[in-house]
């Protein structure tokens, strides 16, 4: 299963992180699906945060691991991050055995 955390501070998000996969095995068609559609989230707002807005992000990548905190956090910053979380807000809804969304506060 996929978790994602949302970091929080005062004014509201300012970071994530994603751990597992999707799939329950190699064979697993719909799994392959989910887990590429949360990385190719991911990666967009990653790089819309660091590459178009100009935010300044620590950003941790491993073996199904990625973290996020917004050092910079604009307010376009915090809207993409907003963006995501709906975004993988919905598809947990979608595929509940396959994403976990967690919230730090």
């Amino acid at each position: 299963m996929t978790q994602v955390e949302f970091f929080y501070d005062r004014s509201g998000v300012n970071g994530f992180s994603v751990k597992g996969h999707s799939s329950f095995n190699c064979d697993d068609e719909e799994g392959k699906v989910v887990c590429s559609a949360v990385s190719s989230a991911v990666y967009m707002t990653a790089n819309t945060l660091t590459e178009i807005i100009g935010d300044i992000c620590d950003i941790d990548v491993d073996d199904a691991l990625f973290v996020l905190r917004d050092k910079t956090l604009s307010h376009e910053g915090r809207l993409v991050l907003e963006g995501l979380k709906l975004h993988l807000s919905e598809l947990s809804l979608e595929y509940t055995e396959r994403i976990k969304i967690l919230t730090e506060v």
